[in-house]
């Protein structure tokens, strides 16, 4: 048997008052979700703990089956999605240039993503591209447009803090050492360095000819740079290994490159189409077609999109289209007892409010010919709540792929010196001679 793992990025969401308190999911026209969801065996799901806010690539992380304490980093992720040649020691940090504005000794966000074309972005950024402190170096590396990846070397640990405070208005953060880290003092010496970078690169973009034009012409310069997620290399346990399946991902973005990178999982990271029906029922068709793979990633970010927009009705609208292209699903997925078809999500993204991502659970439906079936008659972050699934959490997702794909290991017994999740392990047969 084989699993297509279907995630609807972003697709939970709280309840809103434009739709009666209603999620944009319930609200939608959502006939095939709904039918899948009537043959299929149902729960909640959160990559971690309710309540907790959860990035896409974290999320991602805990729901293919590793720990938290495992995860190297976000900025890890992007360089090795970028196609950035990593290497052990070195840390690495997302990095924008922006526009802020000087204010009691303070650099406030004024414009977290400034327009500014390829050519300037280039020009501004190859004006910050090197800095050294003592034994630290640090290299801006573009990745496009205003976004890029900083590279320090050194005696440097990617335990630090952020300096983009991601709200415009607020004044740019500090870097400092993560306190319990156990790296507090090479932290300590990289968050201070990463501080001198910063107040270096206000002050050399902030006169640079290009801002000094800006300015005279009403524009905002793009005159500093802010920080986040930190991330390093370190040794990661193979999915092929951990969970015994050979994995596809069908994706787009750098995140999701690096993050299949990292785990050794072959990715697919065709052109997205335009319509997100079309693109989603494509994705679907190969993943049908991927018979060579245990497990099938499918992934479309356009409910994640939806939501940032902050407009609930527009998320309502987006989910109804990806719902159409499920009719795919119901024609040719379903029908074969040799696939197991899981719907879920990574988080829930809030399409009104102040929060990024939220952290609500999110439904999940499983189907395959060893699932139960419950009463859940419809998909969606309430109904799902009565299923036979009742709360999934984390890495739990990859033991129930393992059960209903009939893989799961009798607990203990074992076949292998590694005390593996799934059955048959890498046994050695016994020699009679």
């Amino acid at each position: 048997m084989r699993c297509i793992l279907l995630i609807l990025d972003g697709l939970g969401d709280k309840g809103q008052p434009c739709l009666n308190g209603k999620t944009p999911l319930q609200a939608a026209y959502t006939p095939h979700l709904d039918y899948i969801a009537a043959l299929g065996m149902n729960g909640l799901y959160h990559s971690y703990l309710q309540g907790t806010a959860m990035p896409s690539e974290l999320a991602h992380f805990l729901m293919f089956g590793y720990d938290i304490g495992e995860f190297p980093g976000r900025g890890l992720l992007e360089a090795m999605g970028e196609g950035i040649a990593v290497s052990d020691g070195e840390a690495y940090v997302l990095a924008r240039i922006f526009s802020v504005e000087p204010e009691e000794d303070m650099l406030l966000l004024r414009n977290e993503s400034p327009a500014l074309d390829e050519k300037s972005c280039r020009t501004l950024q190859k004006e910050i591209k090197t800095f050294q402190d003592n034994a630290v170096a640090i290299e801006f590396i573009p990745t496009g447009g205003i976004l890029g990846i900083l590279r320090l070397k050194g005696e440097v640990s990617a335990q630090i803090t952020d300096s983009n405070p991601m709200g415009e208005g607020r004044p740019l953060m500090e870097v400092l050492p993560i306190a319990g880290s156990g790296e507090e003092e090479k932290a300590q010496v990289t968050a201070q360095v990463l501080n001198k970078y910063l107040r270096w690169c206000y002050h050399t973009l902030a006169e640079h000819p290009l801002n000094r034009e800006r300015v005279r012409t009403g524009l905002v310069p793009v005159n500093a740079v802010g920080t986040q997620r930190a991330g390093m290399k370190h040794p990661i346990l193979p999915f092929r290994e951990k969970w015994g399946l050979n994995c596809l991902s069908i994706s787009s973005g750098a995140v999701y490159h690096g993050f299949c990178a990292l785990l050794g999982i072959e990715h697919d990271r065709g052109a997205e189409l335009a319509d997100p029906e079309e693109d989603l029922r494509r994705r679907l068709q190969m993943a049908k077609e991927a018979t060579d793979f245990d497990l099938i990633h499918v992934h479309t970010k356009v409910p994640d999109e939806a939501s940032h927009t902050k407009n609930p009705l527009h998320k309502k609208s987006v989910i109804e289209s990806l719902d159409r292209a499920l009719d795919y699903a119901l024609d040719e997925i379903i029908p074969d007892d040799d696939l197991l078809f899981v719907v879920t999500s990574d988080h829930s993204t809030p399409s009104a409010g102040a929060m990024i991502h939220s952290g609500e659970t999110v439904p999940l439906t499983m189907l395959g010919k060893y699932t139960r079936k419950d009463d859940v008659g419809s998909f969606n972050e309430v109904s799902c709540a009565a299923g036979s699934l009742g709360m999934v959490r984390g890495k739990e997702l990859m033991y129930l792929i393992l059960n209903f794909l009939d893989r799961g290991k009798l607990w203990g017994t074992m076949d292998s010196p590694v005390n593996q999740p799934f059955s048959p392990g890498k046994y050695k047969a016994l020699r009679i001679t």
